[in-house]
């Protein structure tokens, strides 16, 4: 199985329209272990590749996990990103503090 990565793409300058993009893809493994394995491998490509795009400062690349809560975000996120330099990410949220997290000073 192969995840079809144009279907992900956007054009330099393009207007983005999330409700147009697909939301889900079909599994890429058929087992645990062909998963863990594609795992370990694609997060040693992303870190090498992320080095690069952070020493070269002319491109980027976005990545948005977009769910319900409890839908597995942060188990996905914590996976893809285990092999990143966190030197090189910035993280945004897409929603406004509520008034009971802006009582917090550590948020």
């Amino acid at each position: 199985m192969h995840i079809k990565s144009e279907d992900f793409r956007v054009a330099a300058g393009a207007e983005v329209e999330l409700k147009k993009w697909p939301t889900a893809v079909r599994p890429s493994y058929r087992s645990n272990r062909e998963y863990r394995d594609k795992l370990s491998t694609h997060v040693k490509q992303l870190s090498a590749q992320q080095e690069l795009l952070y020493a070269s400062g002319r491109f980027a690349l976005l990545m948005i996990f977009q769910a319900m809560d409890a839908a597995g975000k942060d188990g996905a996120i914590a996976h893809v990103m285990s092999g990143i330099n966190p030197q090189g990410c910035r993280v945004s949220s897409f929603k406004h503090p509520s008034a009971e997290e802006l009582k917090h000073d550590f948020l």
